[in-house]
């Protein structure tokens, strides 16, 4: 145990990278699958949302910085594999709010998984919204404010509640693996 808590004072261990390689993986194998399913939303810029699941577990699992790795990572691996490298800064921007907000509410207050994953999917959507009228130079995409907050409550909300169902679950994996 005393060398355990050496190795992470020193750095990454060896279970957490491994952590950080599989849900980095799955968040990819994630984002391709939302990307082929072929939605068409009633609003510009509205997605399910579902790599933000493996983000939810790192960011309770692994913490803020772990976390914001995979997001940063994940978002680049995928805009240029999938050939839309274009996008890259509307999900930066709505990836690292989402994560600086979830983990200010996390650190700093005692609301649930789910209350902090509704936050992180309105504020993923008000970050790509911003890029979007930075990139246009158009503030009267506004406009599509109202609806996006909505779906940004709604995908965060799923995402919490299914994140609050699978939580104690990879946890208890990743525990048990690296207590080994």
């Amino acid at each position: 145990m005393k060398k355990e808590k050496q190795n992470k004072k020193k750095g990454m261990s060896v279970a957490d990278l491994a952590l950080c390689a599989v849900l980095l993986a799955l968040a990819i194998v994630i984002s391709f699958i939302e990307a082929s399913l072929n939605i068409t939303p009633p609003v510009p810029g509205i997605k399910l949302g579902l790599a933000n699941l493996v983000m939810v577990c790192a960011l309770y699992i692994l913490g803020g910085k772990y976390a914001v790795v995979i997001s940063i990572a994940r978002v680049l691996m995928v805009g240029i594999f999938s050939g839309h490298a274009e996008m890259i800064p509307y999900s930066l921007a709505g990836g690292l709010l989402s994560l600086a907000v979830m983990i200010l509410l996390k650190r700093g207050t005692r609301l649930s998984v789910v209350a902090i994953s509704c936050f992180g999917g309105i504020c993923h959507n008000i970050g790509q919204l911003i890029v979007a009228m930075l990139v246009v130079e158009n503030t009267s995409m506004v406009i599509y404010l109202p609806a996006l907050l909505i779906a940004g409550f709604i995908t965060g909300l799923a995402i919490g509640i299914v994140s609050r169902l699978i939580l104690p679950v990879v946890r208890k994996s990743y525990n048990a693996v690296s207590h080994r």
